[in-house]
């Protein structure tokens, strides 16, 4: 009975295919005559014998190990299955989809700056994006010792030296330490090429590397609304004037106290300038000299002499007094 259950086939299958994993590796004690290998969607399979790859197979399906896929295989193309022999082999499954793995700084990095001697302490967070390249790479540093990899253990490798990357990225070229949103993207850039480098030898490539958000610690970041609160405003006294305005509307600035006084004090003093300037406004005009012609003024001849009260008529001298008329 124990020899012909030898002969019993294999099924070579990754069975409990997760998204998560990078690479299963199927391996039995041999592959029987009659065995098959199902190739599912998103998965290559190779075709390992002793530790050396001979095959390498893409396209999902079912195949016929013994007339299929051996008479493909580098060195074991020759091989044939025997009554109570089968072939030693291992198989390895590749998830060939792209991963995505969301990171974070663990602990806040202190980042030079001139400003702040101790430097600024600043988090960051988003995603990565990574994919097998080179399956050999793979093999020789990982698929060769472990059954399987996971996209947890590609994320402990990033954390371990993204730190290191944040900080080489976010001083190089003197990026404005208050406003590291603007300059993410260059930061990102730089950050994956280094990254991709790092991984390379794992047969893993960086395919994308994303920021999501710096998060400042609370004292800077409430700095950092304020200003952005008053460059949108513009006028720093107009601001002013809006909140002591907003805050006796909505009753937190109340009568009594010192700043309800002050608040009343401004309101007045500013309604006073406004209303003298409107004033002068509508004075300006009607205070401009008007010219006047005199040759305009003295041509009509008096009808009574200015001199002794006499009635001129038409002469142009009185004839009481001889005081000139015109």
């Amino acid at each position: 009975m124990g020899l012909f259950s030898r002969q019993f086939a294999n099924v070579v299958e990754w069975k409990e295919f997760r998204d998560d994993m990078i690479f299963y590796k199927w391996s039995n004690e041999e592959i029987k005559k009659g065995s098959r290998l199902i190739i599912r969607p998103g998965q290559d399979a190779i075709f390992l014998f002793n530790g050396k790859v001979e095959g390498i197979f893409k396209d999902e399906g079912d195949y016929d190990i013994e007339s299929q896929i051996i008479p493909f295989l580098s060195t074991l193309k020759g091989f044939k299955f025997g009554f109570n022999s089968g072939m030693r082999a291992e198989v390895l499954f590749i998830n060939t989809k792209e991963f995505m793995t969301k990171w974070g700084t663990q602990n806040a990095i202190n980042i030079p700056t001139a400003s702040l001697p101790g430097g600024m302490p600043i988090r960051a967070n988003g995603t990565v994006t990574f994919k097998v390249s080179d399956y050999v790479k793979l093999i020789d540093k990982i698929a060769g010792v472990r059954q399987s990899y996971l996209i947890e253990d590609v994320s402990l490798r990033i954390r371990a030296v993204l730190d290191q990357l944040l900080m080489k990225w976010i001083t190089k070229e003197g990026k404005d330490m208050f406003n590291l949103q603007a300059n993410s993207f260059d930061i990102a850039e730089g950050i994956k090429t280094d990254l991709g480098m790092q991984l390379f030898d794992s047969g893993l490539s960086v395919t994308g590397f994303n920021i999501m958000s710096f998060n400042y610690p609370e004292e800077i970041q409430k700095m950092i609304n304020k200003n952005a609160s008053h460059s949108m405003v513009g006028d720093l006294g107009r601001y002013q004037q809006v909140e002591m305005t907003d805050g006796i509307a909505s009753g937190k600035v109340k009568g009594g106290g010192t700043a309800a006084d002050m608040a009343g004090m401004m309101m007045g003093m500013n309604v006073a300038n406004q209303m003298m300037q409107n004033m002068n406004q509508q004075a300006s005009p009607q205070s401009q000299p008007t010219n006047i012609n005199p040759s305009t003024t003295n041509n009509t001849k008096p009808n009574f002499c200015p001199n002794c009260g006499q009635k001129s008529g038409d002469a142009n001298f009185c004839p009481n007094c001889g005081q000139k008329l015109i």
